[in-house]
């Protein structure tokens, strides 16, 4: 059994009190005989960036602290150090907690009724598609998103415009499952 099954089949059975999962979707946000199928966090391709600028953040802070470190005095040495620091600080905050952030409360999730999007930090939005409205399915990747197992899933439904989640982890069994799930919510199964 791969990973991702045993992921998704080991949540689906743990019967947790308060939540289904450590992901954040409360039982209160389910439909009776709601249960979940799969929930997921975007793929970590995400946080590459991020964390490449904060190391790069992080060693010219490095070395700018040391100039300041061996060519300034005193006062002058306080404020130059002070300010590495505040800029570092601001750096990391905005180029790696947010995004981190983003990220951990970012959920997609596929239930036995619908798909659930949620995204947001401080103020959240979401989407919910009835599994009954769901007209097309489709995923979507290149060459580096095939090699890391990761891509888009477009779902368009009865009258709204195709939605598009974009960094799916294992789309294309995502899309099985969904297709599946589509399927026998379709046969009444």
């Amino acid at each position: 059994m791969s990973a991702w099954l045993h992921r998704t089949t080991f949540r689906k059975c743990t019967g947790r009190s308060t939540k289904l999962t450590d992901m954040g979707i409360p039982k209160e946000n389910l439909a009776q005989g709601e249960r979940i199928i799969l929930q997921r966090h975007p793929h970590w391709k995400c946080l590459v960036a991020p964390m490449l600028v904060f190391v790069i953040a992080t060693g010219t802070a490095g070395v700018l602290a040391g100039l300041a470190s061996d060519k300034l005095d005193g006062t002058a040495r306080t404020w130059a150090l002070g300010t590495v620091l505040v800029i570092w600080l601001g750096m990391a905050g905005w180029f790696l907690v947010r995004p981190l952030l983003s990220w951990k409360t970012t959920h997609f999730v596929v239930t036995n009724k619908r798909v659930i999007f949620r995204n947001g930090i401080i103020t959240r939005s979401g989407n919910d598609i009835p599994l009954p409205r769901i007209n097309t399915i489709e995923f979507q990747h290149g060459l580096i998103d095939r090699m890391l197992h990761t891509g888009s899933l477009v779902i368009e439904s009865a009258s709204d415009e195709p939605l598009t989640f974009d960094n799916i982890p294992e789309v294309e069994r995502v899309h099985a499952l969904l297709y599946q799930e589509a399927l026998d919510d379709a046969s009444g199964a």
